[in-house]
């Protein structure tokens, strides 16, 4: 994809309404109040010696920023979102031990992007990061639309 591509897309989810049932749309995810769109995804890293790996993600954050410059000039200067404590927060920390629940997007968000690029638009938050569950798996470049303000 590119990135008058990506732009696309990311326009496309601000206008759309959100769906009523968690699943999956033509640009990725989505469920009540949200939508995450899997703008791009790298290969996997099974058999890597981590070259790839760090390629890929100099890469993924790259093609964020480029993005984010693009959206600076029409919604200014991203705030800079951290995920770590709303993972964490899902860890631990509740009275029984076991660990709080997030608000989706919130709560899948926050165990594979560690930081998002974050705008308040028209009363929806634009954001854009760069996802990986694991080592091994693909980064993703995300854009995500929601209602839901973050925790």
């Amino acid at each position: 994809m590119s990135t008058a591509q990506h732009l696309a897309t990311i326009d496309l989810l601000c206008s759309r309404e959100f769906p009523a049932e968690h699943g999956r749309s033509d640009a990725g995810a989505g469920g009540p109040g949200y939508h995450i769109a899997e703008l791009l995804t790298s290969e996997d890293f099974w058999e890597d010696d981590g070259t790839a790996w760090e390629a890929a993600e100099e890469q993924y954050e790259a093609e964020r920023d480029g993005l984010s410059v693009l959206l600076a000039d029409r919604w200014g200067a991203p705030d800079l979102f951290s995920l770590a404590s709303l993972f964490e927060r899902t860890l631990s920390g509740g009275e029984d031990g076991a660990g709080e629940d997030m608000p989706e997007p919130w709560g899948s968000l926050s165990s594979s992007v560690p930081d998002l690029h974050l705008w308040r638009v028209d009363g929806r938050w634009v954001a854009l990061g760069v996802s990986q569950w694991d080592k091994e798996l693909p980064f993703q470049l995300i854009a995500l639309v929601t209602e839901i303000d973050p925790p």
